[in-house]
């Protein structure tokens, strides 16, 4: 049972929370601007962690044939036959029925857009068979999370900071995100499959990711200066810019070998300094 419990959790990559949660947080925090209520804390947490685990388990079912062709992920637990489909499948509902118990817990209309959000998350596994711009379409499934939080709190979207921070974390993650499929870059011609890498070259789409977080940087100036925050939230808004110029000159079109440093490392100090600069300055500065 534990064994299964660790394949589960290696298949939907749960350490890799880390770069919505914090956003999720940041939208929680701004919106109460303070600390939310425990209970808003909770539910939060457990709406977020039931999306991410229904997306990334349904993922895996729906790319499982794609997965057992690929080398670089023929050991995933589906086609490496260390959970079955069924499993899977269940899983993922499961962690669907949990999503919506979080949203009706918050209020109705977190619960009334919940399968939006949810649609989103799933139906993206499927964009990389049809659209290059499948990079956009996550970073729309994780930019739902500080918008969604906002409500969570607020009841309503009565500000354009949360729809900005949104934006952030869309182009954020698109970035981030045609950065590392520049790896699949020889498999998804092969396949057929769509990517940015796959339309235009490792290099055009570098190039890419770089005007896709710029625009995530002009749009968090915009947060920055909407919400009156002072030095703390400036100081978290200089480190991702400088987070970012860090990963985009360790990639290189000739050279992807530290890709995986840039992805995982450089994504997950983002979201928690950002949330951690920006609600101290709330705490401490106000």
């Amino acid at each position: 049972m534990l064994k299964s419990l660790k394949t589960t959790l290696e298949m939907i990559k749960i350490e890799h929370t880390l770069f919505a949660l914090p956003f999720a947080f940041l939208g929680a925090v701004l919106a109460a601007r303070g600390l939310p209520s425990s209970q808003q804390i909770i539910w939060i947490t457990v709406a977020m962690v039931g999306a991410r685990s229904a997306a990334m388990a349904f993922n895996r079912l729906a790319d499982r044939e794609i997965d057992a062709a690929n080398p670089r992920t023929a050991m995933r637990a589906i086609p490496a036959g260390l959970l079955s489909t069924q499993f899977v499948g269940l899983f993922t509902l499961a962690s669907a029925m949990i999503f919506f118990l979080a949203t009706f817990m918050l209020n109705s209309l977190t619960l009334i857009l919940s399968p939006v959000a949810l649609a989103s998350v799933l139906l993206y596994s499927y964009t990389k068979r049809f659209t290059s711009l499948s990079h956009l379409v996550l970073g729309w499934c994780l930019s739902i999370a500080p918008t969604g939080a906002w409500i969570a709190v607020r009841g309503a979207i009565d500000s354009p900071v949360p729809l900005l921070l949104s934006l952030a974390v869309m182009l954020w993650t698109a970035g981030f995100d045609v950065i590392y499929a520049c790896q699949d870059y020889e498999f998804d011609v092969r396949a057929g499959l769509n990517s940015i890498p796959q339309k235009l070259g490792i290099g055009r789409a570098l190039w890419i990711a770089r005007v896709l977080h710029i625009g995530m940087f002009a749009a968090l100036v915009a947060v920055y200066a909407l919400t009156d925050l002072h030095w703390l939230g400036l100081l978290g808004v200089i480190a991702t810019a400088v987070l970012l110029i860090y990963q985009h000159g360790i990639v290189k079109a000739n050279d992807l070998s530290r890709l995986n440093a840039a992805f995982f490392t450089t994504n997950a100090f983002v979201s928690v300094i950002l949330f951690v600069t920006v609600a101290a300055d709330i705490f401490l500065l106000k």
